[in-house]
């Protein structure tokens, strides 16, 4: 399927991930819809070039407009909080990605894509883990609704009325990415940062264009009823990703290692005054990869921007955005990864 001229509907358009959809879509000659709660994102979006319609995934009415002559819906929009009350993950990323579909099937559009994470491996998985799984949603409300956000989906997937397609995404970084750039850059600024067991565990990292080209080249080939893993394909840990990071951001190198069930105990004693969750521990010590072999054969993917380019961008948008005013400025030096 050619993408030239299709109207992409992207829900949650002002997350940094769908934001940076919405530019690349223009460019392409897409014609851009979005759907976002914030009305200050939206404008944003607005700027790109998109036609935003301010509401959330939960109200039909404001779906039904958003809807309005679309054929391809990239749905973004997710609660990503490491922890809390499941009630509030499932209203968003379960009940928000029903009614969506429900509502995208109703005004005729022919493709849609699921924005989900390998996150619904859990976080004790075989290494090298394919699409095939096993899925654990390890009693972690984000891996439990983003398990049930995929079947509630899938159920949906009829490929000669309304096709599904899963994207399973990595530890997506890069220009305004908050979860792994902004947030631990802030957290270092503060002097409170600190790896944990040593920085060991495995960051499946994936830069956010890479991400992207892994998303369009699923929808060209309209690859119905099948779920991809999408990262940078590399083994790199959380020490290594962390101590880069530190360096385009222009902070001391993270060098004091805490335990992760030290960590844990410390967080929980804070209570409200952490910087972090208690679940937000799990996610850096998982230890093994997912494969990215069938997004390699099915769809042609292949991560264009390296560890070193992705990092480089992200520091050029640091400096140009003043996202840390009193960030002093050096030249960063490239590393093999």
């Amino acid at each position: 399927m050619s993408l030239k001229n299709k109207t992409l509907l992207i829900t949650g358009i002002g997350h940094f991930i769908s934001l940076r959809v919405a530019e690349i879509a223009v460019q392409q000659g897409m014609k851009v819809h979005g759907l976002e709660s914030s009305a200050e994102k939206a404008r944003k979006a607005e700027e790109l070039g998109a036609t935003v319609f301010v509401g959330s995934t939960n109200s039909e009415m404001a779906l039904e407009k958003a809807c309005e002559g679309v054929d391809i819906v990239f749905h973004a929009a997710s609660f990503n909080e490491a922890g809390g009350s499941i009630d509030i993950f499932r209203t968003v990323n379960v009940d928000g990605t029903v009614k969506t579909a429900t509502a995208a099937k109703k005004a005729g559009v022919k493709t849609f894509v699921h924005l989900s994470s390998v996150l619904v491996y859990g976080f004790r998985f075989p290494n090298n883990i394919t699409e095939t799984g096993p899925l654990r949603g390890e009693n972690n409300p984000y891996c439990q609704t983003k398990i049930e956000s995929e079947k509630e989906i899938l159920k949906f997937n009829n490929p000669s009325d309304f096709g599904v397609i899963l994207i399973r995404a990595g530890d997506v970084y890069g220009p305004d990415a908050d979860a792994w750039v902004v947030r631990p850059l802030e957290i270092m600024r503060k002097k409170k940062f600190v790896l944990i067991d040593g920085g060991r565990g495995i960051c499946n990292h994936v830069y956010v264009d890479n991400l992207i080209d892994g998303i369009f080249l699923a929808m060209e080939k309209e690859t119905y009823g099948e779920a991809f893993n999408i990262t940078d394909g590399c083994q790199t840990t959380w020490k290594e990703y962390y101590t880069r990071l530190a360096e385009i951001g222009d902070r001391s190198q993270p060098v004091i290692s805490v335990p992760a069930l030290v960590a844990k105990t410390a967080i929980r004693q804070q209570g409200k005054n952490a910087e972090l969750l208690p679940e937000s521990i799990d996610f850096i010590t998982r230890t093994h990869t997912y494969s990215i072999e069938k997004a390699r054969c099915v769809l042609g993917y292949e991560p264009r921007i390296t560890l070193d380019e992705g990092m480089a961008r992200t520091r050029k948008w640091l400096q140009n955005n003043h996202v840390f005013n009193e960030m002093p400025s050096r030249n960063y030096q490239n590393q093999n990864v």
